[in-house]
């Protein structure tokens, strides 16, 4: 017999009510009750942005600054994209003929606080009187943030005040936010919700020596170990290192290795670090969900994937669907689950996903373990919502992925198109294989984001590893 979602919603509150209350959440919530959005049908303007202001080291990743343009997805006829750099040349009408996506106002704000904090920029000049005489004329207006940080909701705060009408956040609270976001928090909710052998083997600390220490001991049953900042996307707070060179340094030098990351890394001498064991495994699915407001329906599976990774740290770069066994996706689901069920008791909402590895043998005898949360659309999240736009159910084998091919360097968005020609996809005719997004580091990079469509899984792969290729030219 099936629960209703205020039975679940209730036990899953009791299972996760020590770390609630250690948190002191309720207090802690209490202060953004006014923006949070309830789950109803949205009637007024919606607000996109993409804000990456508070996620750490992504200076490191080619052209980030623009990637803020991928909010453009989100957006239907009628709403409000915001941005500090201007899109690419050409891009808006790619969006509205080719893909179909609406007619929307593109906002460009001044930048108040580097190329990144577009929530801050949204609250200072030209566009700040924009968004206050949209949500007067609307009668509301409604904020569809990347990420629930605290910007986000000041933004909110403030134009509720000034225009004394309704401004709602589809996103989480901060404190949920950060909850999701850190990666010793969300562990605890893992074990809370799941009990223990969901995580690999995991320490956490302050301090240099007791890292070190931790790392060592690690090395000692494990091939590979790693240490992990907590706040960090896409590896790049991660340092993985091989038990034996761990071994041979010794105390001392491990100590070495620990500062020199912590010196890397920007550590401010009082945030806790994780000390884990390295799963030996090439198989990193992640589950994409949506998370309602607590009492507006229980939390939904919108797909399962394999993550595509490059190199030792495994860095992010693409996702398709899964194509693991049944049995590894049946249990892939029901885990994630259980514990949006626990983020949506904690006051989380909107987009969110967990990444996975899968030890052992997918065929036969597999664990599988979170290794982090990401509460924010993010790279497959995306690109699996603008496919949903371009063609709705059933999803058709695609493999979703940024390239960089520096013989692009200089070209334009009209070049690309002209390149690509037929295969270029047309939402009209719903003909082509390839969807081009996030174009803006194009010119200076030659780094684009790309869905490629097939028939079939191997189609779809083929398309982008040898098709796209031939027809830039590479």
């Amino acid at each position: 017999m099936s629960r209703s979602p205020e039975e679940v919603l209730e036990k899953t509150r009791r299972r996760v009510a020590p770390l609630a209350a250690r948190l002191d959440l309720a207090a802690r919530l209490e202060p953004y009750t006014g923006q949070m959005w309830d789950g109803a049908a949205i009637s007024w303007p919606v607000l996109h942005f993409d804000d990456f202001s508070e996620i750490p080291f992504l200076v490191d990743i080619t052209g980030v600054e623009e990637y803020q343009h991928r909010a453009r997805l989100r957006a239907h006829s009628g709403d409000l994209v915001a941005a500090v750099t201007p899109p690419t040349l050409g891009y808006e009408d790619y969006c509205r003929e080719r893909l179909g996506l609406g007619e929307v106002e593109i906002l460009l704000a001044e930048p108040v606080a580097g190329l990144m904090a577009v929530a801050q920029a949204c609250g200072d000049g030209a566009v700040w009187n924009q968004l206050v005489e949209r949500a007067r004329e609307g009668g509301g207006l409604v904020i569809h943030p990347f990420m629930g940080i605290e910007a986000v909701w000041q933004l909110g705060r403030r134009l509720a005040a000034e225009t004394g009408v309704s401004v709602s956040v589809v996103g989480p609270p901060p404190p949920a936010t950060w909850i999701a976001n850190d990666k010793a928090l969300f562990g605890e909710v893992v074990e809370l919700t799941l009990g223990e052998g969901w995580l690999v083997e995991t320490h956490r600390a302050a301090e240099i020596a007791a890292l070190a220490g931790h790392l060592l001991r690690l090395a000692e049953h494990h091939r590979r170990v790693a240490l992990k900042r907590l706040r960090c996307a896409s590896a790049m707070g991660n340092a993985v290192f091989e038990a034996s060179d761990l071994k041979q340094a010794g105390e001392a030098g491990v100590e070495t290795l620990v500062r020199d990351f912590l010196a890397r890394t920007e550590w401010n001498g009082e945030e806790e670090v994780l000390a884990v064991a390295w799963e030996e495994a090439d198989i990193s699915p992640s589950t994409q969900m949506w998370i309602p407001p607590a009492g507006a329906g229980l939390p939904r599976l919108d797909g399962i994937y394999e993550q595509i990774l490059k190199g030792e740290q495994k860095v992010f770069i693409g996702s398709r669907p899964s194509s693991l066994p049944q049995a590894v996706n049946d249990k892939l689901a029901a885990a994630s689950l259980d514990v949006a069920a626990a983020l949506q008791a904690l006051g989380y909402v909107g987009r969110c996903s967990f990444d996975f590895v899968v030890v052992g043998d997918p065929l036969s005898d597999f664990q599988l373990r979170f290794t982090e949360c990401n509460g924010r659309w993010g790279g497959t999240s995306s690109p699996m919502a603008l496919l949903d736009r371009l063609v709705g159910p059933p999803r058709p084998p695609y493999r979703a992925q940024d390239v960089v091919y520096p013989n692009l360097v200089g070209a334009s968005f009209a070049d690309l198109l002209a390149m690509v020609g037929e295969e270029v996809f047309d939402a009209r005719t719903r003909r082509g294989r390839f969807a081009f997004y996030n174009t803006g580091p194009l010119a200076g990079f030659g780094k684009m984001d790309v869905i490629a469509i097939g028939e079939s899984q191997a189609e779809a792969d083929a398309a982008l590893e040898e098709d796209l290729p031939r027809l830039l030219g590479i």
